[in-house]
């Protein structure tokens, strides 16, 4: 990684920030036709490439009308990146708000003014704690904790992203967020170099717990290299990458795609009769027999066809995001 200081990019980490401009992807000139798809494909997203580059080429290869990403990884971060087709976007915003898990190489003993290696590199202190001391130190950062998000984030201020005031040299005040830390465990320690894991919710800057963790053990450190491996109920053993999604037959790549309610894995079920499935499409509330849930996802009889989310309330089955019938059937071919 380069230790120089170069011009800032937008940083997003577990938050759901835009991507920074990149060369698009490559392309055949022939023209692509293309075609409604429905379903989520995991993607092991590469270093070097921002997460909207990665979505376009899957949807080059997949010829896909609609798509989308679920919240993004920095170009110098690589793992999990749940990429939405169709019907599937409907639901994208419940894993951008759901936990992350990710594993995060530190470089201990030294301080970076942006958290990453592409800062201005400054000496901290060597490192001379033990490991109770970390383990002290992670267990005072886990939970919820309050974090000033970085200066080289795409947060905006007046307007204006916090990255535009660090390029100009300006420091400007930011509140701090709270966030919550769900686990922080030590995976390796070998002298200055610390590899960790960690569940957090959406909106935690990785690289900022970094810093932080370097501050309480009194070195200093930054984050040197860091991996998504879970998005809610979704892991990154699941994934596939795109030099492999490249070499498969359409048919192939088709396999691949989860149904859109996979992301919806770990809501509770509620299964309707057809006339009552019908109803619900239409966007009508319905007395259910079943106890108050702030969300719950829908089927009619069938074992694939799902409708959609709603929560209950009252004994009430109220609609918040429906598919249309043709999606529910063609999921459910």
């Amino acid at each position: 990684m380069n230790d120089q200081p170069v011009a800032p990019a937008p940083r997003s980490e577990a938050s759901p920030q835009a991507d920074s401009p990149q060369a698009t992807p490559r392309r055949s000139t022939a023209r692509i036709v293309r075609r409604p798809v429905h379903g989520v494909l995991l993607l092991d997203k590469p270093l070097g490439l921002t997460s909207n580059h990665a979505l376009q080429r899957a949807r080059w290869l997949l010829r896909a009308e609609k798509a989308g990403h679920t919240g993004t990884l920095d170009p110098l971060a690589s793992g999990l990146l749940p990429l939405c087709f169709g019907a599937a976007t409907k639901f994208s915003q419940v894993s951008l708000d759901a936990d992350k898990a990710y594993r995060a190489t530190l470089q201990l003993g030294q301080r970076s003014d942006t958290g990453d290696g592409e800062g201005r590199i400054t000496a901290g202190a060597p490192p001379a704690f033990d490991f109770d001391a970390l383990a002290a130190a992670c267990r005072a950062l886990t939970g919820p904790i309050a974090q000033v998000p970085p200066m080289h984030s795409a947060l905006k201020k007046d307007g204006k992203a916090l990255y535009a005031y660090a390029r100009a040299g300006l420091a400007v005040e930011r509140a701090p967020r709270r966030v919550t830390i769900r686990r922080l465990d030590v995976v390796e320690w070998q002298a200055d170099r610390l590899v960790i894991d960690v569940v957090c919710s959406k909106g935690t800057y990785v690289r900022t717990l970094a810093a932080d963790l370097g501050d309480a053990l009194g070195c200093g450190a930054w984050l040197r290299a860091l991996r998504r491996t879970a998005s809610g109920p979704l892991r990154i053993e699941q994934a596939i990458t795109l030099d492999a999604l490249e070499t498969l037959d359409e048919a192939g790549r088709d396999a691949l795609l989860l149904p859109p309610d996979v992301l919806l894995a770990d809501w509770p079920v509620l299964r309707l009769p057809d006339d009552e499935a019908g109803r619900f499409l239409s966007g009508l509330r319905r007395r259910v027999s079943a106890p108050d849930a702030p969300a719950v996802r829908v089927y009619g009889p069938e074992a694939r066809a799902f409708l959609g989310s709603a929560h209950i309330t009252a004994g009430e089955l109220i609609a918040d995001r429906l598919l249309s019938p043709l999606e529910v059937h063609a999921i459910a071919a």
